[in-house]
């Protein structure tokens, strides 16, 4: 029902349709009737010349009612087509036989439907009910066998089609109510999620799964230099055209926004360059993801990084002018601090050697926090050279463990090369992996990895293994030292982070290592991460890439091979 409690106009069409259909039938009942009256099926209709006028004037009635292009109009003529069809088979019943009729049932159909017509209907179905029971009383057909026949056709019939109508009007205004109070509720999201996208300082685009701009925010207005109006409608690459730091020009298919678009759930750049609508490139942070399900679209987030961009590559330019110019005078100074300690050309007490030799300690640590520096500068600005070459990384990594095993005994640690252990050495042989890669990286990252495991163990072992498959080789390092706190792990390889607890204050420690060592993993196209529990000891992991046994092989039969 609509908001007057009428049906829909569908509703009323569908009712005319049905009238003429009946009327149709029982003119056409009449008919044979007439034509054939020992009919079995046909005679106990006895459909009366009273009954065929009628049932002609609702046929003629509904068929002018279905052209009746008046919305208004439908529910007033289909209420006085739906009488003159309740009249027609009353008619039919009385001279039929009474409550004995075969249509009885036509007239309980006709009375179970009288809720389409509201509150009018059902009062006209009803009081037709009691008029008819008056007139069966007054005839005597009512009788104790009837009565039940009567009951349930002319009254009760009603009166259920009038309780539905109670509670479907019920239902509908609880309806009614949780549609507008959901559809309140959806507007005021809706209008603070557009508050929030129009003052946030990112800019905001989205874009529907052809590409297409169908927000653009004003922050990402006022970065590109486009108006709302000439950016709406356009497809993306029109308006976000993007350039790597090369100033090449984004390709449509390999474009971070069309990956999304493809299917990759998010991606985030801050190496891309956006120019603006003047012709103007800037440095951007940029973060794509899909709307929804696959193929629904994605929103693009993004802000001007230009001068942080700036700022950092001033700043590491500085470290790096500063770390070379300071590394003269260091090295002057941790040499002649040696030669201060060289009995052969020089003679102090023991005092005063142990305070030198403290100094002498200080000015090698100072030599490598330099050094680091420098390493991490050229690695931020892409300057780390990178000269691969086969290596047998079984064997390079044992000897890397060799050249730190005087340190652990020291510190009176085990350092364990786990390929090298009796019980595997023995029994099995001990497998060959080759990588492709810088042996300099490798060997500063396994160095570093070992030196912080002994550093961060006061007691028990750091084992070394080498393990791999047909794709990958994996480096791990395991130690039995003081673990890291989960909320530690993911900033654990971040530039100058370093763990702030007891345990870490007395270690020294320039923040530096870990993170040149991801660098320089990722330089090798390889990845390192750490699996560790606080007080449980860690575990780091590198991985690398495997050369192919073909390549190997190649390689065999060539120049040799590096180990």
């Amino acid at each position: 029902m609509n908001q007057s409690g009428k049906p829909l106009r569908a509703w009323y069409r569908r009712a005319l349709s049905i009238s003429l259909v009946i009327s149709l039938v029982l003119i056409a009942l009449g008919v044979l009737n007439a034509l054939i009256p020992n009919f079995t099926f046909v005679a106990p209709l006895q459909i009366t010349l009273p009954s065929l006028i009628g049932a002609g004037l609702v046929a003629l009635a509904s068929g002018v009612g279905l052209l009746i292009k008046n919305d208004k109009a439908w529910y007033l003529y289909s209420l006085i087509i739906y009488i003159l069809l309740l009249a027609t088979v009353a008619v039919g019943i009385v001279t039929a036989g009474n409550l004995s009729s075969p249509l009885v049932a036509l007239w309980m159909l006709l009375a179970a439907a009288s809720g389409m017509w509201g509150r009018p209907g059902v009062g006209v179905s009803f009081s037709a009910g009691i008029a008819f029971g008056i007139y069966a009383l007054i005839i005597g057909a009512l009788n104790e066998q009837s009565a039940l026949v009567y009951f349930f056709a002319f009254l009760f019939t009603p009166l259920v089609s009038a309780m539905e109508l109670r509670h479907y009007k019920a239902l509908n205004r609880n309806d009614n109510a949780a549609y507008h109070a959901l559809a309140q509720q959806l507007s005021q999201v809706a209008n603070k999620s557009e508050i929030i996208i129009n003052v946030i300082g990112e800019g905001v685009i989205a874009v529907d799964h052809t590409g297409v701009i169908e927000l653009i925010n004003p922050a990402a207005q006022i970065i590109m230099g486009w108006g709302k109006q000439d950016a709406m409608g356009l497809d993306y690459r029109s308006v976000f055209k993007l350039y790597d730091t090369n100033g090449d020009v984004v390709g449509d298919t390999g474009g971070p926004v069309q990956q999304v678009l493809n299917g990759d759930d998010s991606i985030t750049r801050s190496d891309l360059l956006i120019m603006t609508n003047s012709g103007k490139k800037m440095n951007i942070w940029l973060q794509i993801s899909s709307i929804g399900k696959f193929g629904n679209g994605a929103i693009i987030v993004f802000r001007d990084i230009t001068n942080e961009v700036s700022e950092n590559s001033q700043r590491a330019e500085f470290v790096s002018t500063a770390s070379h110019e300071m590394r003269t005078p260091v090295a002057a100074i941790e040499g002649y601090l040696g030669l201060t300690l060289n009995p052969a050309t020089a003679q102090i007490d023991d005092k005063a050697r142990s305070y030198i030799l403290k100094a002498h300690e200080s000015a090698q640590h100072l030599g490598r926090l330099f050094q680091d520096l420098l390493d991490v500068s050229k690695a931020d600005e892409g300057r780390l050279k990178n000269a691969p070459r086969p290596v047998e990384v079984v064997g390079f990594v044992r000897e890397a463990v060799a050249i730190m095993t005087a340190k652990a005994q020291e510190k009176g640690l085990l350092l364990v090369f786990e390929p090298d252990v009796s019980e595997h050495s023995s029994a099995t042989v001990t497998p060959i992996y080759y990588a492709f890669i810088d042996p300099d990286h490798l060997r500063e990252v396994v160095s570093n990895l070992i030196d912080n495991a002994l550093k961060y163990t006061r007691e028990g072992s750091v084992t070394v293994n080498v393990t791999g498959s047909n794709e990958k080789i994996l480096i791990s390092l395991k130690d039995t030292g003081i673990g890291i706190a989960r909320e530690d792990i993911p900033h654990l390889f971040q530039k100058f982070y370093r763990i702030d607890n007891t345990d870490t204050r007395e270690i020294g420690g320039t923040g530096l290592g870990l993170y040149l060592c991801r660098r320089l993993v990722e330089s090798m196209d390889g990845r390192i991460w750490v699996d560790s529990e606080q007080g449980k000891g860690s575990t780091f992991n590198v991985e690398i890439a495997r050369m192919p046994a073909e390549k190997v092989q190649e390689l065999q039969s060539g120049a040799g091979l590096q180990s």
